[in-house]
C-alpha cells in the first residue's frame, strides 16, 4: 500500500511540475510575437482492480497543447491581407491625390494663365510683349504637364521598387517556412508525434508575415508540415520544398515590373489578377486601376489641347502674312511590341479623332483569322479579316491602325495618350509667328443699295484649302430675283444662279461666311486676302474660345472640366480607401483581440495558475511524505 501511495504522489508531483514549467513558459513569452498560450493536458492512470472496486493510481500528462482556434486564425489572416492591400493602395494613391489636388502646383492655374495670355493677344494683337507672354505661358503650361507626368513616372518607379522588395521578402519568408517545416518533422518524429508547439507558433508567425505581403492559404499535412498557397492558389511552399517569385519586366509594357514564377530554369509570368490580397496586390491594383488611368488622362488633356489649338492656329495668319504653323509639338501614340513577337513584326497606329480618345490602353492582335483591336479597360473590340491599311483602317475610339505586319498570335500594346504630357512642347519661339489674324477679309461695296450685310467668315476645318485666299466676288442679279453669282478661282467656281437665304452658310475655297438682311439688285460683296492683319484679332478670339469649348470625351468636356474629373476621381477613390482602410483596421483589431482572448497569455490568470499548481505540487509532496511515514511505521512493527 505504501508503494501505491508513493506512486500516486510521484505522478501528482511530476504533473504539477510540468504544469508549473508550462505556466512559467507562458509568462516568459507573454510578449513574444505569435506565441500562443500552452497548457498541460492531463489524464487519469488506469485504476487497479480490487475486491472493493477500482482504486485510482494517479495522473499523467498526455501532451502539452497550444490554445488555438483555427477558425479565428483563418478569419484574422483574411482580414489582415485585405487590410494590408487597402493600406498599400491608400499610401500610393495619397501621393497622386496630393499632387493633383494642389491648388498651386495643379494643372488648372497653368491652363488659366495660358488662355489669359491668349486673350491678351486678342486684346492687343500687334503688341509684341503680349505675344511673348503667350509663348512664355505656353512654355509654362508645357512645363507643368511635364512636371506632373514626371512625378507620375517617379511613382511608377517607386511601385517597381516596392514590387522587387516585396518579392524578395516573399521568397525569404517562403524559405523560412520550408526550413521550419523540416525542423518540425524532425522534432515531432523524435518526440513520437508530440506537437512542437513553439516551432508551430514560429511557423504561424512567418505565415502571418507572408500574408501581409500576399494573400495566403495553408493546408496542414498529416506529417505536421504545412503547404502554403498564395494569390489564387499558386503553390509557394510544399512541405520542405519552395518555389520562388521573381520581379520581371512586363512583356506588354517595359516600364512596368510584374510577377513571374520561377520553375527550374524558366520564369512564367503570373497574371496580375491572380495576385490577391496583401501589400503586393495593393501596389499592383494602384498601378493598373489608378496610376495608368491618371497618366493617360493627363496625356489626353495635353494631346487634345495641343491638337485643337494647333488646328485653330493653322487657320489664322501671322504678322508676316503667312498661315499659322503648329503652336505645339503634337505627341504621337506609343506602340509596344510584345517580347514574344518576331522582331520584324510592326504596326502603324495613329489618332484619327482626338475628341473620341479615352483614358484606356489598347491591344492590337492577330489570331490567324482576324485582326483585332481591343480596348483594355473593358475588352470592347473591333475586328476585320483583312489587314488594315491607310485606305481601310481598323478604328476604335479615334485610334486607327493603318498598317500591320504581324504573325499569328502576336500582339501590340497601343498607348495613345501615355506620352501626351511628357512629349508636349511649344513649337514657336518667334512672336511674329503667332497667327492671331484671320486669313481673309469680307466687305460690302459702298455702292450697295440693299440692307444686306456679310459676316467676317471662318476657315473650314483642316486641311486648309489651297485656294483659301483666292478673291471671291458675290453679285446679286439685276433685276433682283433672289439669286446671286460667285466669281473666283477654285473648286465649283464660278458659281451662278445661287439661291439666296438670309443667314445661311456660303462656303467656297474652305472659307465659310453668311450674308444677312435684304440685298438689292446689283449689290456686291467680296472676300479677299487679309493683307493688313497686324491689328486683326479674329483668330486669337477663336483660340481663346477653346478654353471653355467641349473638345474631349466626344464633346462632353473642356480641358479644365476633364482635369476636374481626373482630380475628382482620384480624390473620391482616395477618400473611399481612407474610410474603408480605417474600417478594415478596426475589424482587424477586433479579430486580433478575439484571437488574443483565446490564445493570448493573461498574466493574472497565469499568476493564479502558479499558485494553484504550487499548491498541487506541495500536496503531492505531502502524499509522498505520508507514504514514507507509513513505510517507516511498518518497519518499526517488524
Amino acid at each position: 500500500m505504501g508503494n501505491s501511495i508513493l506512486d500516486i504522489g510521484i505522478t501528482g508531483l511530476l504533473t504539477a511540475q510540468r504544469q508549473l514549467l508550462t505556466t512559467g513558459h507562458n509568462i516568459s513569452n507573454a510578449d513574444t510575437p505569435g506565441y500562443k498560450r500552452q497548457q498541460v493536458v492531463l489524464s487519469t492512470n488506469i485504476p487497479q482492480s480490487s475486491g472493493a472496486g477500482f482504486v485510482g493510481r494517479g495522473v499523467h500528462s498526455t501532451t502539452v497543447q497550444r490554445i488555438y482556434n483555427q477558425f479565428v486564425v483563418n478569419q484574422s489572416l483574411q482580414i489582415q491581407t485585405q487590410s494590408q492591400a487597402m493600406d498599400s493602395y491608400f499610401s500610393q494613391i495619397k501621393q497622386l491625390d496630393n499632387m493633383l489636388g494642389d491648388s498651386s502646383s495643379g494643372l488648372s492655374p497653368a491652363i488659366q494663365n495660358f488662355f489669359s495670355a491668349v486673350q491678351d493677344v486678342a486684346t492687343n494683337p500687334s503688341v509684341i510683349p503680349s505675344r511673348q507672354a503667350m509663348i512664355s505661358n505656353g512654355e509654362a503650361l508645357v512645363a507643368r504637364f511635364q512636371s506632373m507626368d514626371q512625378r507620375m513616372a517617379q511613382i511608377r518607379e517607386d511601385v517597381n521598387t516596392q514590387i522587387t522588395s516585396t518579392v524578395a521578402d516573399i521568397n525569404s519568408l517562403a524559405s523560412q517556412i520550408a526550413d521550419i517545416n523540416h525542423q518540425i518533422l524532425l522534432a515531432e518524429g523524435a518526440a513520437g508525434g508530440q506537437p512542437a508547439n513553439d516551432m508551430q507558433d514560429q511557423r504561424d508567425e512567418l505565415i502571418s508575415q507572408l500574408n501581409k505581403l500576399v494573400n495566403t492559404d495553408t493546408v496542414r499535412q498529416s506529417d505536421g508540415s504545412v503547404n502554403v498557397y498564395v494569390g489564387s492558389g499558386q503553390a509557394l511552399v510544399v512541405g520542405t520544398q519552395t518555389l520562388s517569385f521573381k520581379a520581371v519586366v512586363s512583356p506588354d509594357n517595359p516600364d512596368n515590373l510584374t510577377i513571374g514564377l520561377v520553375i527550374g530554369s524558366n520564369t512564367v509570368q503570373l497574371p496580375e489578377n491572380q495576385i490577391t490580397g496583401g501589400m503586393l496586390n495593393g501596389v499592383l491594383s494602384f498601378r493598373s486601376v489608378t496610376l495608368d488611368g491618371a497618366q493617360n488622362a493627363l496625356g489626353r488633356i495635353a494631346i487634345t489641347l495641343a491638337q485643337t489649338l494647333n488646328a485653330q492656329h493653322q487657320s489664322g495668319m501671322d504678322l508676316n502674312g503667312d498661315m499659322g504653323d503648329d503652336f505645339f509639338t503634337l505627341p504621337s501614340p506609343k506602340v509596344i511590341s510584345a517580347l514574344s513577337n518576331n522582331p520584324a513584326s510592326s504596326i502603324t497606329a495613329g489618332i484619327s479623332d482626338y475628341s473620341a480618345l479615352t483614358t484606356s490602353d489598347y491591344q492590337f492582335s492577330y489570331d490567324g483569322t482576324n485582326y483585332i483591336l481591343t480596348r483594355s479597360s473593358d475588352n470592347t473590340s473591333v475586328s476585320t479579316a483583312v489587314a488594315p491599311t491607310g485606305a481601310s483602317p481598323l478604328t476604335l475610339d479615334g485610334i486607327s491602325v493603318t498598317g500591320a505586319t504581324i504573325l499569328t498570335n502576336e500582339r501590340f500594346r497601343i498607348q495613345p495618350t501615355i506620352n501626351g504630357a511628357k512629349d508636349l512642347a511649344v513649337n514657336i519661339s518667334d512672336t511674329t509667328k503667332i497667327a492671331a489674324a484671320g486669313p481673309n477679309r469680307t466687305d460690302a461695296a459702298l455702292t450697295n443699295t440693299g440692307s444686306g450685310k456679310i459676316s467676317a467668315g471662318t476657315v473650314n476645318p483642316l486641311p486648309l484649302n489651297s485656294n483659301l485666299q483666292q478673291p471671291l466676288t458675290i453679285t446679286f442679279h439685276t433685276p433682283y430675283d433672289g439669286q446671286y453669282d460667285v466669281a473666283g478661282i477654285g473648286t465649283g467656281l464660278p458659281a451662278t444662279n445661287q439661291a439666296y437665304a438670309a443667314g445661311t452658310d456660303i462656303s467656297f475655297n474652305g472659307y465659310t461666311f453668311q450674308i444677312s438682311g435684304s440685298p438689292a439688285a446689283g449689290d456686291i460683296f467680296t472676300v479677299a486676302p487679309n493683307h493688313n492683319g497686324s491689328a486683326d484679332n479674329r483668330n486669337a478670339l477663336l483660340m481663346g474660345v477653346l478654353q471653355t469649348k467641349n473638345t474631349l470625351a466626344n464633346g462632353t468636356a473642356s480641358y479644365q472640366s476633364a482635369y476636374g474629373q481626373l482630380v475628382s476621381q482620384v480624390g473620391n477613390k482616395t477618400r473611399e480607401l481612407e474610410v474603408t482602410s480605417k474600417a478594415q483596421a478596426t475589424l482587424l483589431k477586433q479579430t486580433e483581440n478575439t484571437m488574443q482572448s483565446v490564445s493570448g497569455v493573461n498574466l493574472d490568470e497565469e499568476a493564479a495558475n502558479l499558485m494553484r499548481f504550487q499548491q498541487a505540487y506541495q500536496a503531492s509532496s505531502k502524499v509522498i511524505e505520508l507514504s514514507n511515514t507509513l513505510f517507516d511505521s511498518i518497519l518499526r512493527i517488524g
